[in-house]
């Protein structure tokens, strides 16, 4: 197996592995003992998934923490140098989309190692595919100010680009504050704005609609308090 850096998803939520991954990733993974992960029991946990048999006391991995490191996230890359593989596994999803492992491969890109990534879920593109919204051009945002007063600007500036550029404009939010946002939402943009809430991609939760704010402000939110949820405007 070549020595380079592989960008390995996981699923989005307790979904089925062969729902969302090809069979390819897990030959990957099967060629793998050294892990760049965000949190190393979840990525023990992933591996098992993919393979009971996985030798995960065999394995080495390498926790990203909570603050960037260069030096150390450089260190993480030596078993390259000495032509071995190593793979990123992101918490959900992707790896180094809206993800510390992008701190991973931007060092590895200037070390010209070569970076290889696996086909996946990725959340914002299906929020996008199922929203009925401008997929020819869309801008995500990641979160938006925790202050309210901040963030409803924020929200107003989001729907004045959505309208002048006719762009789609995503974020999120953390998953007990989804209620909050929606009710912020739709006090604030214009009633013939269009908002999209994908929530729970993938998984048995999954629950997708897309409405003017005007129809939303007559709708009632299940709950998705748990579930994490992108919001598209435009």
């Amino acid at each position: 197996m070549e020595a380079a850096l592989y960008l390995i998803p996981c699923t989005l939520g307790d979904t089925p592995i062969d729902q969302v991954l090809p069979s390819y990733n897990t030959d990957v993974i099967n060629g793998i003992r050294h892990f760049i992960v965000e949190e190393v029991r979840t990525a023990r946990r992933f591996l098992r998934r993919v393979n009971h048999e996985f030798p995960i006391d065999d394995s080495v991995f390498y926790e990203m923490g909570k603050r960037s490191d260069a030096n150390v996230y450089a260190s993480f890359l030596k078993p390259i140098s000495e032509g071995l593989p190593v793979g990123v596994i992101s918490e959900a999803g992707c790896p180094a989309v809206a993800d510390p492992g992008a701190d991973i491969v931007a060092i590895a890109q200037r070390k010209g190692i070569r970076v290889v990534p696996l086909v996946g879920p990725n959340s914002m593109i299906m929020a996008v595919m199922a929203s009925g919204l401008n997929g020819q051009s869309f801008a995500f945002n990641g979160y938006l100010p925790i202050d309210d007063s901040e963030r409803a600007q924020k929200i107003k500036f989001l729907e004045q680009r959505a309208q002048r550029e006719k762009q789609t404009q995503l974020f999120i939010e953390t998953p007990y504050r989804n209620r909050k946002m929606f009710e912020t939402l739709v006090c604030t943009l214009s009633p013939k704005t269009r908002m999209s809430i994908a929530a729970g991609i993938t998984t048995q939760d999954e629950w997708i609609r897309t409405h003017t704010i005007a129809e939303w402000r007559k709708e009632t939110l299940p709950d998705i308090s748990k579930v994490p949820a992108i919001f598209l405007i435009l």
